[in-house]
């Protein structure tokens, strides 16, 4: 979304090439978070990016841990039809990466798989090599010099059991290939496979790499010979994210005393206040709650809630109670809503018998049209990047209490949407958003709290900005769901068995 506005003949940016990040290390090193992470950080850059990951491309081929021959992932000789399933899955997902570059004009492929070997390595780095793409390992390594060459190679390790455990409980266990199991049994046998790739994992000691190692999930970064701006912003990147579990919580602001005016910095209104208050009662019990279903399934650590709000008064002023409560309340002046210009307090009605051509030009492309003296949401996309990258950088649960317009650029960030969709995402307010980034795709649930006066669902008079919920004012295709009703999570894994409401591929739940 925050791509330079421009397009080249080959679908590639920034003079980089074509690229592919190789994953290397052992499992449960945070090798499939980070992986996902960047392609979504990419996305957001414009670079088209996509993961091929080896462990989805088996479950495919073969299916889920139970389908998998018992020597599969041990150490020494394996029988025939083993060796050949194996080298029949590799040769697969790697053709599948191959035709990505060639036919489908792909810039950045993240290569997810363990690679623990020297001679895996080199295998596939000269594959990719012969055929031009420059790549990038994650992997095992030591503080070497590496000479100067093509590839940069990235190191994704970590000694440290409890991270491991941690990263097991939370992600693994709740991976396709666990489907159905046991928590205990699943947690058994993945820790069964982890000793039998230590046992044939080979550090990186290839000095002819250039490399960026991870240790311990961000504890330690350590680079060398990055070439190029788009491998230097995937270092800055992978400089600011971890992999641990945390939700992200998103609320638009209570109503204020004057609605329709962006320069109006006005205070809640009544009915804002007592919205404030309904929100923070359910924030705090959907967190209990989770806590309660996170304990039952043997993770006992808790999170604390920050929140964070624009510099506007009625959205500071809906974290009061959060406030008054002692949570920690940050204002980010970047987070203000997107600005309207001359079309500030305006009905659609209006906009278009004003400015017919700029209202024209603007229903063509809502995601990048700037009417005059204002934003658009090109704009507001590059203005929010400091708050995406401190966003991943935050550690603990976060609530965003907000304006739709923000909120928008943001769960497009987090769910990978394409920028053309951004302006189209509904952000009712009385809904509150919970996203929790996962190695196995994000999954979002919209849960219904508020039914109070400034809703604002539906163009419902001049109380609406239709700039600022353009998504709600010119009735677009994607509808919202019914707030009494449930429906589908997301993940990889697939769908529940739940009625269907998806953004752009990615669907928000809503339960009443």
């Amino acid at each position: 979304m925050a791509a330079p506005l421009y397009t080249t003949d080959s679908g590639r940016l920034f003079h980089a090439g074509k690229i592919i990040i190789i994953c290397v290390g052992l499992p449960a090193r945070g090798k499939t978070h980070i992986s996902r992470a960047l392609e979504r950080y990419l996305h957001w850059m414009g670079v088209t990016t996509q993961v091929f990951s080896l462990g989805d491309y088996r479950r495919r081929v073969i299916g889920g841990a139970q389908d998998i021959p018992e020597d599969y992932f041990k150490h020494g000789v394996k029988s025939p039809e083993t060796h050949a399933l194996r080298k029949k899955v590799k040769d697969g997902c790697e053709a599948n990466i191959l035709n990505y570059f060639n036919k489908q004009r792909g810039q950045v492929a993240i290569y997810d798989a363990n690679n623990g070997t020297k001679e895996s390595r080199n295998e596939v780095a000269e594959k990719f090599e012969a055929a031009g793409v420059h790549v990038i390992f994650l992997g095992k390594g030591l503080r070497t010099r590496a000479s100067n060459g093509r590839f940069m190679e990235t190191e994704s390790s970590c000694d440290n059991d409890e991270i491991v455990e941690a990263n097991i409980r939370s992600v693994k266990i709740s991976s396709p290939d666990y489907k159905g199991w046991d928590p205990e049994k699943a947690v058994a046998d993945y820790w069964g496979r982890i000793k039998t790739h230590e046992a044939q994992y080979e550090p990186l000691t290839e000095l002819k790499w250039p490399y960026i190692k991870i240790i311990n999930v961000g504890e330690k970064i350590l680079i060398n010979a990055i070439q190029g701006y788009l491998q230097s912003r995937i270092i800055f990147f992978l400089m600011n994210i971890h992999n641990k579990y945390r939700t992200i919580y998103f609320a638009r602001s209570g109503q204020s005393l004057i609605e329709h005016s962006f320069k109006a910095d006005s205070d809640l209104s009544p009915a804002g206040t007592e919205y404030a208050e309904k929100l923070k009662d359910f924030v705090l019990e959907r967190r209990r709650k989770v806590q309660e279903e996170r304990s039952k399934a043997g993770v006992v650590q808790s999170k604390r809630l920050v929140v964070w709000t624009s510099a506007r008064r009625r959205a500071y002023h809906t974290a009061w109670p959060f406030v008054q409560m002692g949570y920690r309340v940050i204002e980010k002046p970047t987070m203000g809503e997107i600005n309207p210009g001359v079309w500030d307090g305006l009905s659609p009605e209006m906009a278009q018998k004003r400015y017919p051509d700029e209202w024209e030009r603007f229903l063509r492309d809502p995601y990048s049209h700037r009417a005059p003296r204002a934003e658009s949401y090109h704009d507001l996309a590059v203005r929010l990047e400091p708050t995406i990258i401190e966003l991943e950088r935050e550690n603990d649960d976060l609530l965003i209490i907000g304006h739709a317009s923000v909120i928008r650029c943001l769960l497009a960030y987090l769910m990978g949407l394409p920028a053309h969709e951004v302006p189209a995402v509904e952000i009712a307010r009385g809904d509150l958003l919970e996203v929790v980034p996962a190695s196995y795709g994000v999954h979002s649930q919209a849960f219904h709290f508020w039914s109070g006066p400034g809703r604002g669902t539906g163009g419902d008079g001049p109380e609406e900005n239709f700039y600022e919920n353009y998504a709600e004012a010119t009735k677009p295709s994607i509808k919202p769901a019914d707030p009494e009703e449930m429906t589908e999570t997301t993940g990889q894994d697939g769908p529940k068995d739940t009625q269907e409401n998806s953004v752009g591929g990615t669907t928000i739940t809503l339960e009443g």
